[in-house]
């Protein structure tokens, strides 16, 4: 195994694994803040458009770090490990 193949492995892995935790995390906190929405509505009703406008506050903040890690992600993947390349290199 090349040191060149090494390094292509190692980047898709934490290609994978940045992935795999900007979903989770991002799927866990949508769920939390919701959830915590709908027991702010049901315990005060009256309070609803207010809690909708933090509600949607919130999911587009927790939204914004997914799609700064997937970019973050993909530059690791194509610029600073260029795997392309590297596999490119390795068909020969």
């Amino acid at each position: 195994m090349s040191s060149e193949s090494l390094v292509a492995a190692a980047t898709i892995l934490a290609f994978g694994l940045i992935v795999l935790g900007v979903a989770l995390g991002s799927a866990i906190g949508d769920g939390i803040v919701a959830s915590k929405a709908v027991e702010a509505i049901a315990r005060q009703p009256e309070a609803r458009p207010n809690i909708f406008t933090f509600l949607f506050l919130g999911v587009g903040v927790l939204e914004a770090f997914p799609i700064i890690s997937l970019g973050l992600a993909f530059y690791l993947l194509l610029v600073v490990a260029n795997v392309p390349g590297l596999l490119a290199h390795l068909s020969h």
